[in-house]
């Protein structure tokens, strides 16, 4: 009887607090095509400056501060929900797939390398700005 008690008791308290749970507003399609949008126009800009025979690091610096200036003067609501890790990552698939073979950068351990690689870049070229935000 005591324990049919208790499990009532439960149940109830349950019931007026239930669980908290997690959602992720990024699901969102809007925010999925910005952010593809985005990782396409970077991917184009840095594969062209590679293209033109800059280095490594004026190809990202350059290809961050215009995408960054593309994002930051245009207004779209959805820009706030993009994750940077997110947009990194998918950043860094672009790139290896566009042309990640002119710069030795070929499978997942390539993406690896160029997302750690763009993420210390960027907080070196704008260190108070943030591609989502």
């Amino acid at each position: 009887m005591l324990k049919f008690i208790i499990g009532i008791l439960f149940f109830i308290v349950y019931l007026l607090k239930p669980s908290t749970g997690l959602a992720f507003d990024t699901s969102d399609p809007s925010v999925s095509l910005l952010q593809n949008r985005i990782s396409n126009n970077f991917s184009r800009k840095y594969c062209t400056a590679i293209q033109n025979g800059f280095s490594k690091d004026e190809a990202m610096k350059s290809a961050i501060v215009k995408t960054e200036n593309i994002i930051s003067f245009s207004y779209n609501p959805q820009k706030k929900w993009i994750e940077k890790s997110d947009l990194a990552n998918q950043i860094s698939l672009e790139v290896v797939n566009d042309c990640g073979r002119s710069i030795g950068l070929i499978g997942k351990d390539g993406v690896d390398y160029f997302k750690s690689y763009f993420l210390e870049i960027y907080e070196k070229t704008t260190p108070d700005k943030n591609f989502s935000r």
